[in-house]
């Protein structure tokens, strides 16, 4: 069967609010890119965020956002393993669905610590490389690592502090709505 409607009819099928959407997810990706991000997790990420349904497949989103599924692929994975968005699963189904968490800052904050562990943990096998060594420039990069691996203690206990924090920010900020 062929599909009669062309693909200029499925865009002007497209409302004024799914095309802002759109250009939102853009705009977001623009400022996430500026940041260091990809590009294109800055597109899938702005439009989950602003997407008017509760979760959306991987095949959904490449059209949406006129991107290669690979792209998608690659994307959601990263950003799924930062946690800034979820998978989602639909009973029976075996695409792939995802969702951005309510809170997907919090989710991110709480995930971050995972990736300051595991670069802390990194750093400590270079320390072991240089621990016992004379040379002076080993001994150099001995309190580089040093200087590293505390730093990624530190900020995984800060990272708690921060997420206690904006926990009791959005319970006041709840409160004062309600």
């Amino acid at each position: 069967m062929v599909d009669d409607k062309s693909s200029s009819d499925k865009a002007s099928a497209v409302d004024e609010r799914e095309l802002s959407r759109r250009a939102f997810a853009d705009e977001f990706a623009t400022m996430w890119s500026q940041t260091g991000g990809a590009l294109i997790d800055g597109r899938v990420l702005g439009y989950l965020m602003i997407m008017g349904r509760p979760y959306i497949s991987s095949s959904d989103l490449a059209e949406v956002l006129a991107a290669s599924a690979g792209s998608v692929s690659m994307s959601t994975r990263r950003l799924v393993e930062t946690g800034f968005i979820k998978r989602h699963v639909v009973a029976g189904d075996r695409n792939h669905y995802f969702t951005a968490d309510v809170d997907m800052w919090g989710s991110w904050l709480a995930s971050e610590r995972r990736y300051l562990d595991r670069h802390r943990q990194t750093v400590e096998a270079g320390m072991a490389i240089v621990k016992d060594s004379d040379d002076p420039f080993d001994q150099d990069a001995y309190r580089r690592m040093e200087n590293g691996r505390d730093y990624m203690a530190w900020l995984s206990e800060y990272h708690h502090n921060m997420l206690e924090a904006w926990q009791a920010h959005k319970a006041k900020r709840d409160a004062r709505d309600a």
